[in-house]
């Protein structure tokens, strides 16, 4: 009974298939593993000599999985490559941008601090040098009154210097005029001689007194038109002075509002340039980060983008022929799969 049940041939014929089968499959492995340089088709290539059918195509169902899974995440690191370069080089390119205007307006700051401070400086000295011209000005304006008040002085003196001489002229000669009007009564009375022509006396009375009067007199009216004069020269004097202090004032005051203003100017103009380099400081430490992310992307993704065509076909192949060995292994004609290759 068992054996018409059970035919020893039969199984040796079906071990032997599977052999066959196994073989064949391990031969296909065998040349992809030689053809794509792939070590770990060449190990399943060698197992599948050696394990049960089983294990064999569970071998050949884990490694497909594992390539497939290989070829979505290469697949998704070289689309991460790509945008973390593309990402890299337009953040990169912004921040230059960024350091190009910021050391612009550096450079802006720079410029306008050193002339507003040279400016500040011309307008301290321009101011120094007026208060320098007011000092001299008080002091010369002081030596004029000084000479003013001698002057005016003098010519008051010698006016009334000239006054009480000419009083004591005209007291004197008013004492002449009378004794000599005296006498002549008496000669009238007493005649001698001719009568002198008419007006004679008088003529020399009036010749003597008016020459030395009208002298004195000429002298005074000189003295108080010289006092006039020296007073109206002082007027003009003192009020040009007045003038003059008024303006240079004025313009000390412009001037010091302008230093006001031109301080507050670079005073801000000094903390926006802190703030400026502080901001540069930032972006160049940027950019550094940039540039040390862009080689770190190199180190990882360089060999991927450059062999990624071909890693995922070398990979589609390893897939094609672990398929093909399934193939062999589920009963498929060895003969086909050598007439595809």
């Amino acid at each position: 009974l068992f054996t018409r049940t059970f035919n020893p041939a039969l199984l040796q014929m079906g071990s032997s298939e599977q052999d066959s089968r196994r073989q064949q499959a391990s031969q296909v492995l065998g040349k992809a593993a030689q053809r794509l340089h792939s070590p770990r088709l060449a190990t399943l290539a060698y197992q599948m000599k050696l394990d049960a059918f089983t294990r064999v195509k569970k071998a050949i169902d884990d490694m497909i999985a594992q390539l497939l899974k290989e070829k979505e995440d290469e697949i998704k690191h070289k689309d991460f490559c790509t945008g973390e370069f593309n990402a890299n080089q337009l953040h990169t390119e912004k921040k230059e941008r960024e350091e190009q205007d910021i050391t612009a307006k550096i450079e802006d700051l720079d410029m306008n601090i050193e002339e507003l401070g040279k400016a500040i400086e011309g307008l301290k000295k321009e101011i120094a040098e007026m208060q320098v011209q007011l000092k001299r000005a008080g002091e010369d304006r002081e030596k004029e009154n000084q000479e003013f008040q001698t002057v005016v002085a003098d010519q008051r003196e010698t006016q009334k210097l000239l006054k009480a001489a000419l009083q004591v002229l005209s007291d004197f000669y008013s004492k002449q005029g009378s004794a000599a009007s005296l006498a002549q009564q008496k000669k009238r009375q007493e005649p001698a001689g001719p009568a002198p022509p008419a007006g004679f006396e008088t003529y020399k009375k009036s010749s003597a007194s008016g020459g030395v009067m009208g002298l004195l007199q000429q002298i005074i009216n000189d003295a108080k038109a010289m006092e006039a004069e020296t007073i109206r020269a002082e007027e003009d004097a003192q009020k040009a002075y007045e003038d003059f202090v008024k303006e240079t004032n004025a313009s000390i005051e412009a001037k010091n509002k302008d230093i006001i203003n031109k301080s507050e100017i670079k005073a801000k103009a000094e903390g926006d340039l802190v703030e400026a380099k502080e901001t540069k400081e930032g972006i160049v430490l940027e950019l550094e980060q940039l540039s040390n992310y862009n080689a770190q992307l190199h180190t990882s993704c360089d060999f991927v983008l450059k062999n990624f065509d071909l890693r995922q076909t070398a990979r589609d192949e390893e897939v094609e022929a672990l398929r093909q060995a399934k193939a062999i292994l589920s009963g498929a004609k060895f003969e086909e799969f050598l007439q595809e290759a």
